[in-house]
C-alpha cells in the first residue's frame, strides 16, 4: 500500500510538473504570435499587392508564388507544387439587374452579383415577370404553369434565430446551389437567391452553383443584396406582375492548371508521420478574400514560422498548406488527398482554418484515433487564451477526403458572428480584419499543432 500511494504521489507530481511546462510552453508561442508573427503583414501583402485569386485567374497564379516563396521564408525546409487542374469561370462586365420606374420612367436599380459556375446573357438582356418562392416545396407547388418564362426569386432569409451562423448558412446554401435548375425544371428563364448574411447592406453576396446535368437548360442566376431583396419583396406586394431586365456577362472557359502549395518542417523522431495545417489561397473576385479565407493561410504558414524561429524542433514532419480552388470546384482537396492516398503518407492529423480571422472561440475535434478525448484533456492548458469549448466533429471542405483514411481532422472555430457579414462580398477586404484578433486565433492552431507533435494520440 505505501509502495502504491508514493507511486501515484510521484505520478501527480510529475502529471502537474507536464502541465506547467506545457503551460510556460504555450505561453512563449503566444509571446511570439502577439510581438513577432508576420501573419498580419503576409495578409496584407496578399490581399492587396496580388489581385483577385479565383481560381484559374493571374492573380491565383501569383498568389501560388506568392505563398512559396513565403514558406520558404517562414522556414520551410521543403516547399513543392502539387498540380491540380481547375474550374476558370469569369465574371465580365459589372452585373445589371433593374426596372423601369412606373411614374418616372427611370430605371430602378438592384444590387446584384452572379453567382460562380452561371451562363451568362450572351450578350442579352433578359426581361420578365418575377415570381417570389420562399422553398422548394413552394417552387414545386406552383408549378410550370405559373413558373414558365419567368425569374424565380428564391426570397430565404437566412434565419436569425440561430445562435451558429453556420447553421444559418447551411440552410439557405442549397438555394444558391440547386435553385437555379429547380425553376429550370419548370421553365423559368433565371434565377435570383437573396444573399446568405443576416446583415442589412446593400453588398451582394456571390458563391458556387452547380447545374443539375438531369435538366437540359441552364438559366442564368444570381445574388440580390439583402436591401436589395427587402426592397423586391415590398415592390412584388404593390406589383405582383413586376418585370426585373437582367444581363450577366460571365462565362465558363476550358479548366486551368494551377497548383497546391506544400511547405513542409522535417520531424526529428517521426519525419514519416504528418502534422498538417491548411487554409485556401484562392477567393472570389468581388473583394480581397482577406477572411475568406486569406487569414487561414497565413495562419497556417506561421505555424511553421513559430516552430523554426522558437527554436522548436519538431518530431513529427510540420505542414502547411494552401490549398487551390476550394470556393469553385474542390479540386485542390482532391488532389491532396490523391497525392496522400498514392504516396501512402500518415498523417497524424489535419487541420483546416477557414471561418475567418476572428477572436478564438472553439475547436472541433474528430473522435479517431482518440483524437477528441486527447484534445478535450488539454483545455485547461487553451482556457487562456479564450478558447470556449472543444466539441465533436473535426471538419473542412479542403480536408474532409482525408477522413476515407482513417485521418482524424479538426476544425478551427473562431468567433463566428459576423463572417458572414463579409463572406463573399466586395466588402471582404484587408482593413476587415482586426490584427490581434487574428494573432490570437493563429496562436490558438499553432498551440494545437504544437501539443499534438509533443504528446501525439
Amino acid at each position: 500500500m505505501k509502495k502504491s500511494l508514493a507511486s501515484l504521489l510521484i505520478c501527480g507530481c510529475l502529471s502537474v510538473s507536464a502541465q506547467n511546462q506545457d503551460s510556460l510552453q504555450l505561453r512563449k508561442i503566444f509571446d511570439y504570435y502577439l510581438t513577432q508573427s508576420k501573419c498580419y503583414s503576409n495578409l496584407e501583402f496578399l490581399t492587396t499587392k496580388i489581385e483577385t485569386r479565383l481560381s484559374g485567374s493571374p492573380g491565383a497564379a501569383k498568389a501560388v508564388e506568392w505563398a512559396k516563396k513565403a514558406m520558404y521564408e517562414a522556414g520551410a525546409d521543403t516547399v513543392y507544387l502539387q498540380p491540380c487542374m481547375v474550374p476558370h469561370w469569369v465574371r465580365g462586365a459589372k452585373e445589371a439587374c433593374y426596372m423601369p420606374d412606373p411614374k418616372t420612367k427611370k430605371k430602378l436599380e438592384y444590387a446584384i452579383c452572379a453567382l460562380g459556375g452561371s451562363v451568362g446573357t450572351e450578350g442579352k438582356v433578359v426581361t420578365a415577370e418575377v415570381i417570389e418562392v420562399k422553398s422548394f416545396d413552394e417552387l414545386d407547388k406552383l408549378g410550370t404553369d405559373k413558373i414558365k418564362g419567368k425569374i424565380v426569386f428564391y426570397n430565404v432569409l437566412f434565419n436569425p434565430a440561430n445562435i451558429s451562423t453556420g447553421k444559418s448558412y447551411g440552410e439557405a446554401v442549397k438555394y444558391r446551389w440547386m435553385g437555379p435548375s429547380r425553376a429550370a425544371r419548370y421553365g423559368a428563364v433565371a434565377s435570383i437567391v437573396r444573399s446568405m448574411s443576416s446583415i442589412n447592406n446593400d453588398f451582394p453576396h456571390t458563391g458556387s452553383m452547380g447545374y443539375d446535368t438531369s435538366v437540359k437548360s441552364k438559366i442564368p442566376c444570381c445574388a440580390i443584396s439583402f436591401a436589395g431583396a427587402d426592397k423586391l419583396t415590398a415592390q412584388l406586394k404593390t406589383n405582383p406582375q413586376l418585370k426585373l431586365s437582367l444581363q450577366l456577362n460571365c462565362k465558363i472557359l476550358a479548366d486551368e492548371p494551377s497548383f497546391n502549395v506544400v511547405g513542409e518542417l522535417k520531424g526529428s523522431t517521426e519525419p514519416n508521420e504528418i502534422i498538417m495545417a491548411g487554409g485556401h489561397l484562392d477567393a472570389w473576385d468581388l473583394g480581397q478574400g482577406a477572411h475568406d479565407d486569406g487569414t487561414g493561410v497565413v495562419q497556417s504558414i506561421e505555424v511553421l514560422a513559430m516552430f523554426k524561429k522558437n527554436g522548436i524542433k519538431p518530431k513529427h514532419t510540420i505542414r502547411a498548406v494552401a490549398f487551390m480552388n476550394e470556393e469553385n470546384g474542390g479540386r485542390g482537396g482532391m488532389a491532396y488527398f490523391e497525392d496522400t492516398k498514392k504516396n501512402k503518407l500518415k498523417h497524424i492529423v489535419a487541420l483546416e482554418t477557414d471561418a475567418g480571422g476572428f477572436n478564438p472561440r472553439g475547436i472541433a475535434v474528430d473522435t479517431t484515433m482518440g483524437a477528441f478525448k486527447i484534445v478535450s484533456s488539454w483545455k485547461n492548458l487553451l482556457d487562456p487564451y479564450f478558447v470556449q469549448y472543444i466539441k465533436k466533429g473535426g471538419h473542412g471542405a479542403d480536408i474532409e477526403s482525408l477522413q476515407e483514411i482513417g485521418v482524424p481532422l479538426i476544425g478551427f472555430e473562431p468567433d463566428g458572428q459576423r463572417y458572414f457579414d463579409y463572406h463573399h462580398t466586395a466588402d471582404d477586404t484587408f482593413d476587415k480584419v482586426n490584427k490581434r484578433e487574428l494573432e490570437l486565433s493563429a496562436g490558438v492552431i499553432a498551440s494545437i499543432i504544437y501539443l499534438i507533435d509533443t504528446k501525439g494520440w
